[in-house]
């Protein structure tokens, strides 16, 4: 076996062992950092966890961070709006249950596409989005949507235990935080951030 040969069969096991684990291969570039929008439209779709932050019960209103699953919808078509799996036996879903104020930050470093650069190094671009975590009703058109977004980008989650009462909740997003570049954060409305992309 030549030096060709092998290098076809290792990468062959990196593939396979991606699309196994649910972990679709990145096909879109990042965009432009003059196209905010774009950038943060990205970053949720690419990105499949986060830190999602809520106000917490048992740290008598402390911020609580906590590394979540969530997706934004099918790969490489998301609506831009993120949707998560939760259960109260987590602290994360108690506590919206009494404050629903809530943040989710996720990280262009995490896809890979930063290199060697720091994941606070400005050009590795950041997004917050805070808002409101909310139930999604069972039964609904949207909790439809919102459990083929999750499926779709984790399969494992499908198989997780049905007596720990998990249900879909969603981030009701009122304010967009993004840092792709220097010179501060970019200046992007709800409304152009949930704008329909092409």
């Amino acid at each position: 076996m030549g030096f060709k040969d092998v290098f076809f069969v290792c990468f062959l096991f990196v593939l396979v062992s991606i699309v196994v684990s649910g972990r679709e291969l990145r096909s879109i570039s990042k965009p432009d950092p003059d196209d905010g929008v774009g950038t943060a439209r990205w970053l949720a779709s690419q990105n499949t966890w986060g830190v999602l932050s809520t106000i917490s019960l048992e740290l008598k209103g402390a911020p609580f961070g906590n590394v979540v699953s969530f997706s934004d919808g099918l790969p490489d078509k998301g609506s831009g709006i993120p949707y998560f799996y939760l259960t109260t036996l987590d602290p994360t879903a108690r506590n919206a249950l009494k404050d629903e104020r809530a943040s989710l930050t996720v990280s262009e470093f995490s896809t890979g596409s930063c290199g060697k650069k720091d994941p606070e190094n400005p050009s590795c671009a950041k997004l917050t989005l805070s808002g409101k975590l909310k139930l999604v009703q069972g039964n609904t058109k949207e909790a439809e949507s919102a459990a083929s977004a999750l499926f779709a980008k984790h399969p494992e989650m499908k198989g997780w235990p049905k007596n720990h009462n998990f249900n879909f909740y969603k981030l009701d997003i009122e304010d967009i935080f993004l840092i792709d570049w220097f010179g501060g954060p970019k200046p992007i409305t709800v409304d152009q951030y949930l704008r329909p992309r092409m």
